[in-house]
């Protein structure tokens, strides 16, 4: 079992920037990848980023390649998105997500055995 909590969600102007925080517990963290979806209202969840499980290596969607930055911290149990020149399209519930066994694509929400409960976050314009 793991357990996932995002932190860090709110509301900030177009052009700003968030931090987004999930903290892990349950299983060794440095053993799986994580991601993080976005969900809009009347939308599907759809793949922001991912990281694999040393941090060596991360994806990213065409719509946040060069704003967003994945990153983990193995020794604190936490994956964090750092979100710049954020857009109002960007206004969603992310969450983060984690994959304990790879088995095809980071870019799929099947991909993942575990999910947080999600933050919103809102951009105005």
């Amino acid at each position: 079992q793991v357990q996932l909590v995002e932190s860090g969600g709110g509301l900030v102007q177009a052009g700003g920037s968030l931090r987004l925080s999930c903290a892990a517990s349950g299983r060794t963290f440095g053993s799986y990848a994580m991601g993080w979806f976005r969900q809009a209202p009347g939308k599907e969840r759809e793949f922001v980023a991912a990281i694999s499980w040393s941090g060596g290596s991360t994806y990213y969607a065409d719509s946040v390649k060069g704003r967003f930055t994945i990153s983990r911290d193995n020794a604190k149990n936490t994956v964090y998105l750092q979100m710049n020149s954020l857009k109002p399209e960007d206004t969603a519930v992310y969450y983060c997500a984690a994959d304990i066994d790879y088995r095809s694509s980071y870019y799929y929400t099947d991909e993942y055995d575990y999910w947080g409960q999600g933050t919103q976050v809102t951009v105005s314009s």
